[in-house]
Formats: C-alpha cells, sequence, structure tokens
C-alpha cells in the first residue's frame, strides 16, 4: 500500500551482465538483514536525481544480506536507467522501498513454464532458480534480439530446462504460438519483457485456453490516459480531509497538490507503487497491475492512473 517503509542500501557491487545491462548490488550499510521477499518481487529506487523507479530483484530470496537488480539502460530513459549506468558507484548509499510482489510465483502448481523477453529476465532468472531449489517442475524460454543483449546466459545455457531464442541467429521473432500449444494446459505460465511480446503472449493464452496465466510488465500495454471528464470528491478517511478531483486532472496529481503523500513511480498504473485501499467508490480501473478478480473486489486502486466513475471516492488515506 501507500506510504511503504524506506530503507537505507549502499552499492556493493555493479556487473556487467550484458549488452546495455548491469546488475546493481545492494547491501545494508550496517550489515545488518535486508527485509524478505519472495520471487516475483521488485524494489523502489529513489534516486538522488529525484526520481523512483522499479525494478525486479534477480536473486535468490533466501538471501536476506543482499538484493540484486538488473538494470537495462533504456533509450528512452526519463532518468531513471540513465542515472543508474551513468552516475550510480559502487560505494554509493540510495533510499529504497521494501520489497513488494506484484507477479508473485504459485509454488505449488505441477508444472511451471517461464517465458522471459530481454531484461524481462530478472524475476524470471528470481522464479527459475527459486523452483529449481525447491525441486519443482520447470522450463524457461529466453528470448532476446541477440546473444550480446541476454543478461544470465552463463549462468542458465549450462540448465538442461532452459531454451534460448535469439532473433538474429534464428533469423526472425520466436513461435509462441506453437512453444505454448505443446505445453501442459494445466501448467502454470508466467511472462515478463515487452508490451509487443506480453500483448501476444495474452492473446495466445487465451486463444489457447491456458487458465493459469501471470505477466509483469515494465510499462502499459497502450498510452493511460489519467485524467478523466467530470469531477469527483475524493474522501480520505485517514486524513478527515475533502480532496475535489477536477475535469482533467489526475487522482494523484490532486492528492499531490491536497498535501497528501503518496508513493508513486510509473505513472503508468505498472509498478504497484501507488496501490491504495479503497473503502467505497466506485473506481474507474485503468491499470495493469490487478487481476480482473482483484478490479472487481473494489478493494484497491492505483491512484497514478484510476479514477472514479460515480460522483464519490472514499479511501483509506
Amino acid at each position: 500500500m501507500s506510504n511503504s517503509q524506506q530503507i537505507e542500501v549502499r552499492v556493493q557491487q555493479m556487473r556487467y551482465e550484458a549488452n546495455g545491462i548491469v546488475s546493481v548490488e545492494l547491501v545494508s550499510p550496517a550489515g545488518a538483514d535486508l527485509p524478505p521477499f519472495s520471487a516475483g518481487a521488485h524494489i523502489d529506487l529513489h534516486l538522488p536525481n529525484g526520481v523512483v523507479r522499479s525494478y525486479s530483484l534477480s536473486n535468490s530470496p533466501m538471501e536476506r544480506q543482499r538484493y540484486v537488480i538488473g538494470v537495462l539502460h533504456d533509450r528512452n530513459s526519463r532518468g531513471g536507467s540513465r542515472y543508474v549506468h551513468e552516475q550510480l558507484r559502487v560505494g554509493s548509499t540510495i533510499k529504497i522501498g521494501t520489497p513488494r510482489n506484484n507477479f508473485p510465483l504459485d509454488e505449488t502448481a505441477a508444472h511451471t513454464v517461464l517465458i522471459a523477453g530481454g531484461i524481462g529476465i530478472t524475476p524470471i532468472y528470481c522464479m527459475m532458480n527459486e523452483l529449481v531449489r525447491q525441486g519443482k517442475s520447470v522450463e524457461l524460454f529466453y528470448c532476446a534480439r541477440t546473444r550480446d543483449e541476454a543478461a544470465f546466459t552463463q549462468q542458465l545455457l549450462a540448465d538442461g530446462r532452459v531454451k534460448v531464442h535469439f532473433n538474429d541467429e534464428a533469423g526472425g521473432m520466436p513461435d509462441l504460438r506453437a512453444f505454448l500449444a505443446s505445453k501442459p494446459s494445466n501448467a502454470h505460465f508466467y511472462c515478463c519483457g515487452p508490451t509487443p511480446m506480453l500483448n501476444a503472449f495474452e492473446q495466445l493464452c487465451e486463444d489457447l485456453n491456458l487458465p493459469n496465466v501471470h505477466i509483469e510488465r515494465f510499462a502499459a500495454a497502450e498510452p493511460v490516459v489519467a485524467m478523466q471528464t467530470g469531477s469527483y470528491e475524493c474522501e480520505l478517511a485517514q486524513s478527515k480531509k475533502i480532496v475535489l478531483v477536477p475535469s482533467g486532472k489526475s487522482l494523484l496529481d490532486a492528492l499531490l497538490d491536497a498535501g497528501i503523500q503518496v508513493d508513486h513511480s510509473c505513472r503508468e498504473g505498472v509498478c504497484g507503487s501507488c496501490e491504495t485501499a479503497v473503502i467505497d467508490g466506485q473506481i474507474d480501473h485503468r491499470d495493469g497491475v490487478l487481476t480482473k478478480a482483484e478490479k472487481a473486489s473494489g478493494k484497491t486502486m492505483m491512484v497514478c492512473v484510476s479514477g472514479c466513475s460515480g460522483r464519490k471516492l472514499v479511501l483509506d488515506l
């Protein structure tokens, strides 16, 4: 939920993992254990340039003394990945949020199929290693444009449960339909990667009637308009405040302008930083985090992109 705890960590190591990708190892400056996490979790980096960005944890949840993230130097960086690659250095101390998991792993599945595209390998790598550690039935299909742009290949290619596809070597894109159709329908399928891959994966799983499907997006599936036409009132149960959200303004901006501190990062409804409990009201969900069932329950919302389809919303803020 909003207003999660921030902790200080030190950059213990930065390592070149692939073309345009570095891993960053973070530890407690005091040598203390870090808060626990589960496979699929991510943390928010509160960077010194004022930018907050979410990155998936790639190391084992059994390692309480460190967090390891993988960061792609995004050509369209708005200041997050560029700062990590060009200015963050070993020995630096930064603030991070405690781990959150919008991409949890069902460890009871009879068989798990993991699919990663490019930098999407970061949470998938953690899942793969955790299921292997538990002796579970698992396989991984890892796709990248080139071998040079694929992180963790040295470790992964040694495992017979891992299949790789590099577009330049294969002469084209992977045949996801054929791959998915060859798997048992009761398996659990996880996919993380670029938006076109995730969109294709979701559509193919629906076409093939695969019920156990899980995705994590690093960007919105399509541009999200957070501003609504029409105004509404937002009552804050804890703060005892009423905030008017006018037409043309997002709920998040209205809250921030009213002096309400709300954790936020992506402003695209994909990272989960701004998840807020809802007490009452008709929610206009526009995020890419909550499942259909979670949206139908009306218990929480992502205030950066979602709003109200009625006249009043009551939040637990």
